[in-house]
């Protein structure tokens, strides 16, 4: 039987080698006294991408997942951040653990696919949808009765701190790193209660203010200390009780200054079918010609219509903003050969990004625009992180809604902007720079004998350091 050394992977978003240093004095210590590599981004360069190719070692090609969300050809709906492991058509690292060490376990703490996946103890973010229309945020946990345990000891999941305009900000609720916190708090209840094996866990706040604010901004300061607070505090914790740390990250936020309309500049040439609903525009995928599902800085291009392809990719190459453009033998060569994968995709320049955005006048924008509404919108939304500055008293807004929502009045939480010049941080391509480039931190020297690994090496790392 192979002998097994406990071991926890902490997923430190955004975090880069640009970034460690003297506002983050732990981890900069964790470094000194270990071992740092970097790693090769996914491309794309995206949450739910960079985890599969960590954890099943191989390229969205294989396990199929080729963005935060895709295209249904069969449904003709996009669909983002759906949470069956299913989805993740490849084995998973922890699978391949378990079948060479009898007595292996593994916990998943708000990683991605975290739904009927074959760990033993997960934990995400699941809000729940009353008949009556009601959203209520919650937690899905399996066993089923962690979730109840957890809520007990730590109270409520603060969902608001999770994501949104209150993300990575103070407010009446708790701290800005109060959901970061929780879910370190609940790795500590899971290692006391059930020492697994692996223990995954993801630490999500530098990834709030890289984005709204840019890594150059000084106000991230604050964002570094609170991160390397909770980092610290865990590795800590885990080395005190014999357990074996990796910090990792999923990608580099780099500046952005060019947002970049792949659908509108599709509309101009008649390509999008927009349907008008209660008098707003609604994009009809299945109707369109061709259309771009953006997720930061990778737009996946989809074309109904394949009579026009060159058309569309010439557009695309001669659009500002738009560093390449891959077809059939481009996404081979880059691993993101796979029927959910667009027809095409495009890749930003590292300071632009791509919105979703469709219509030609906000005044016709569909109403969930204006809302944090992650699955209905036909892409990544950015603009979820900031509160509308042209709403005069917005606060008192927010407070008229949730009083109407207390009342058992229908609402709309309608306080998002459509201004995508708001954002100034993002990721999804490749960083010229590699020191903008995500990292791998190891106790010791040994671990990581590569200074630079590709993202799906990381599979095999993981396994190393529970094997002895």
């Amino acid at each position: 039987m192979a002998e097994m050394r406990r071991t926890a992977v902490l997923n430190l978003v955004g975090l880069t080698e640009s970034l460690l240093g003297p506002r983050m004095p732990r981890l900069a210590r964790f470094r000194a006294q270990g071992a740092l590599s970097r790693i090769v981004p996914a491309l794309p360069a995206l949450t739910c991408t960079a985890q599969s190719n960590y954890l099943t070692g191989q390229t969205a090609s294989v396990h199929g997942v080729v963005a935060n969300g895709w295209y249904n050809r069969e449904l003709a709906e996009v669909q983002f951040w759906k949470q069956s492991n299913h989805l993740v058509t490849a084995p998973k690292v922890w699978e391949s653990l378990r079948a060479k060490a009898p007595g292996f376990t593994v916990a998943k703490l708000f990683w991605w696919y975290n739904m009927y996946s074959s760990a033993d103890w997960s934990v995400t973010p699941r809000p729940m949808y009353p008949a009556d229309g009601r959203k209520l945020f919650d937690i899905y946990a399996w066993p089923y009765g962690v979730r109840d345990e957890l809520k007990r000891e730590l109270g409520e999941f603060p969902f608001a701190g999770f994501w949104g305009p209150a993300a990575g900000l103070d407010s009446p609720q708790g701290p800005a790193d109060g959901a970061t916190r929780w879910i370190a708090a609940a790795a500590r209840i899971i290692e006391q209660r059930h020492q697994p094996t692996l223990n995954l866990v993801y630490l999500p706040h530098l990834d709030y203010n890289l984005q709204r604010l840019g890594p150059g901004d000084p106000r991230i300061d604050r964002d570094l200390r609170q991160a390397d607070d909770i980092a610290g505090g865990l590795i800590d914790f885990f080395q005190s009780r014999g357990v074996r740390v990796l910090v990792l990250s999923e990608y580099g936020i780099t500046p952005v200054k060019r947002p970049v309309h792949l659908n509108r500049r599709f509309r101009e040439q008649r390509w999008i079918t927009v349907k008008q609903e209660l008098g707003l525009e609604l994009l009809d995928c299945g109707n369109s010609k061709a259309f771009a599902v953006a997720d930061h800085q990778v737009a996946h291009v989809y074309i109904n219509d394949r009579s026009i392809e060159g058309k569309v990719r010439a557009l695309l190459e001669q659009t500002e903003g738009v560093a390449q453009v891959l077809g059939a033998a481009e996404k081979r060569a880059a691993g993101l050969d796979h029927p959910r994968a667009g027809d095409l995709v495009a890749i930003a320049e590292e300071d632009a990004w791509f919105t979703y955005y469709y219509w030609q006048d906000d005044a016709l924008a569909p109403d969930f625009a204006r809302c944090v509404d992650i699955h209905r919108k036909p892409g990544y939304d950015p603009a979820e992180l900031f509160l509308d500055p042209a709403i005069p008293l917005v606060k008192l807004k927010i407070l008229r809604r949730l009083l109407q929502k207390k009342l058992g009045f229908r609402m709309l939480m309608d306080v998002i902007p459509l201004d995508a010049s708001l954002v100034q941080g993002s990721h999804g391509c490749r960083p010229r720079n590699p020191a903008d480039w995500p990292v791998l931190l190891a106790e010791d020297a040994a671990a990581l004998p590569q200074p630079q690994l590709d993202s799906t090496e990381v599979f095999e790392v993981i396994g190393r350091r529970i094997l002895a």
